[in-house]
């Protein structure tokens, strides 16, 4: 099949090389010129494990490319897939559509022969009767079908997600889109992946539900933690206690300080205004979304507190930036607030974070961030764990307290046993334990 992904970013570049290692010949096409430039030179934009290597194989065997010349990349395709970014809208929180009506628009233009448009971007219910509107505006003549076939990528193990997912959704009810679209996923036919056939709108909102019930999932073990605080009992014991039911099942059932990234936050945002625009509450989505903003903050309060409510003039060692392992993307990350809220009350901050440093200097100012965790630590009052990176899971503890000043451990994601830490002679603070 010849595939073509509009937008290079996270979604179209992980989508491309997969679809391009599956024997496919793929396109990737990006507005941005050093984007593509840099694609060329084997130059990866973000971080995500093994997809360096992807990439590189795949364009030595002459089935991935790069184009800024979007015309030529549609003419002929079997399916173009419009991966362009979805960000929450300034002012309103509405999913900033423009992106992909302008590629549309684009596409609508270099039309050749039945061609199936994908949207891959997350958008909101009604979008693909949108794109069909203007694509049939700008090109009545057009032989085409619009599909939704929504993403469900976790940044950090993305590439083994594609290549073995849960289920691959596809909404329309035009048989041959549907045959097109079977064609384009069969190679993962021998991994058994049920192809999930639907209505479009059906698709649509599929994936909008599917993130706000796992940002529920988060947002509840969360409230179960502060509560495990209170009553004297350890979260961790209770997550396995409730996970163990199949029903409800063990995974996002990890407290911490928050969901963050580029998917939960826009994407709940994204279905309470849909919700209010279509007059269906969604109070249960407005109660997480409500929770996890204020859970942030607190994270920086609770570190406050375990280094003696007053952190005016004293170091914070923070290790982890990133929202989660295993990438780069500080979009919405915890760290921020933690970082900011100590910031505010006057606390010096060193951070260290194993690959999202530069983007983290984007976003967070007077930070001094360092090479490792250990430089972190040096003259610092206290040590904050805020993302479970690898590397931070097996710390040379009597070394940690000899760098420290003082010898506070506060470990937001429950990665150390108390035992162990106390041992150390660490005044050791989690949560929900």
């Amino acid at each position: 099949m010849k595939i073509t992904m509009i937008g290079s970013g996270y979604v179209g570049l992980v989508s491309g090389a997969c679809f391009a290692d599956f024997g496919h010949e793929v396109i990737c096409v990006d507005k941005d010129e050093r984007k593509i430039t840099a694609l060329k030179n084997g130059q990866i934009p973000i971080f995500e494990p093994g997809l360096d290597h992807l990439v590189s194989s795949n364009v030595a065997a002459d089935r991935l490319s790069f184009t800024t010349d979007l015309k030529n990349a549609v003419a002929g395709a079997d399916a173009v897939f419009i991966a362009v970014g979805t960000p929450s809208r300034r002012g309103d929180g509405h999913a900033d559509l423009s992106y992909v009506y302008a590629a549309s628009a684009e596409i609508a233009e270099a039309l050749t022969g039945f061609t199936v448009i994908v949207d891959k971007s997350t958008v909101p219910v009604g979008t693909g009767d949108e794109v069909e509107r203007i694509i049939r505006e700008a090109n009545p003549d057009a032989d085409f079908a619009v599909v939704s076939n929504p993403e469900f990528l976790r940044e950090g193990a993305a590439i083994d997600d594609f290549k073995r997912p849960d289920r691959i959704v596809i909404g329309s009810d035009d048989e041959r889109a549907l045959e097109v679209m079977r064609q384009v996923y069969r190679p993962l036919y021998l991994n058994k992946s049920p192809i999930v056939a639907m209505s479009r709108r059906g698709a649509e909102l599929t994936k909008y539900a599917a993130n706000a019930f796992l940002a529920v999932k988060i947002t509840f073990i969360n409230e179960i933690a502060d509560l495990c605080e209170k009553v004297g009992a350890d979260v961790q014991e209770v997550a396995r206690g409730i996970g163990l039911d199949n029903r409800i099942g063990s995974k996002f059932l990890h407290a911490g300080p928050g969901y963050g990234g580029s998917c939960f936050p826009k994407d709940t945002l994204a279905l309470l205004k849909t919700s209010q625009d279509y007059d269906a509450p969604q109070r249960i989505v407005e109660a997480v979304v409500a929770v996890n903003d204020n859970r942030k903050r607190a994270m920086g309060r609770k570190v406050i507190t375990a280094m003696g409510g007053d952190v005016r003039g004293k170091t914070v060692a923070v290790l982890g930036l990133t929202f989660k392992p295993n990438t780069d993307d500080m979009r919405d990350s915890p760290a921020i607030a933690v970082i900011q809220t100590l910031q505010d009350a006057g606390a010096t901050v060193r951070a260290y974070d194993p690959e999202g440093t530069e983007q983290a200097k984007l976003v967070l100012s007077d930070v001094h961030y360092c090479t490792n965790a250990y430089e972190a630590m040096e003259g610092s009052d206290g040590l904050v764990i805020v993302t479970e990176w690898d590397a931070f899971r097996a710390l040379d503890l009597e070394r940690a307290r000899s760098l420290l000043s003082a010898p506070i451990l506060v470990d937001l994601r429950n990665i150390y046993p108390r035992d162990l830490v106390e041992q150390a002679g660490f005044h050791y603070t989690a949560v929900g334990r």
